[in-house]
């Protein structure tokens, strides 16, 4: 039997199965909104046990990254993107998540060649493009504001 492209394209419709772009959505606002949520407790708490709101921050912003190291580590956090996708990219969950999944992955080659060398394959170009980029914005403002430009 010959299909033509418009009879194709309605077998592919028709087995398909149905985007849920909606409950996706949901999710993610969801889940990124809680990692945020939980973000402003930690700052709430440690300005309540007397740090300035700078340290607050920080601390709030190593708890994160702490908490997503572990949950990536029992292997909760893959299970929670499958489940929630873009949600779990919120910048610092994920980030901490990119470095430790490969070192996880990849213990078995050994301290040096495996965790040392495979942390950094996801985060090392996001390390080193920040890195860069701050020098260069930095020279920028060191020139615009001895030279008055």
């Amino acid at each position: 039997m010959r299909t033509n492209k418009k009879q194709y394209d309605r077998m592919v419709k028709n087995t398909s199965p149905r985007s849920r772009v909606l409950r996706n959505c949901v999710w993610a606002f969801l889940v990124g909104g809680s990692f945020c949520l939980t973000g402003e407790v930690l700052i709430n708490a440690y300005r309540a046990a007397a740090f300035t709101l700078g340290d607050a921050r920080l601390l709030a912003s190593v708890t994160l990254v702490a908490i997503s190291a572990v949950l990536t580590a029992v292997g909760w956090y893959g299970r929670l993107a499958k489940r929630a996708g873009a949600g779990t990219l919120v910048p610092i969950t994920g980030f901490a998540n990119a470095v430790v999944s490969p070192a996880i992955e990849f213990r078995s080659e050994g301290l040096i060649t495996g965790v040392a060398c495979k942390m950094f394959i996801i985060a090392g170009p996001v390390i080193v493009y920040g890195t860069l980029s701050s020098v260069v914005y930095g020279v920028i403002l060191f020139v615009k504001g001895r030279y008055g430009l």
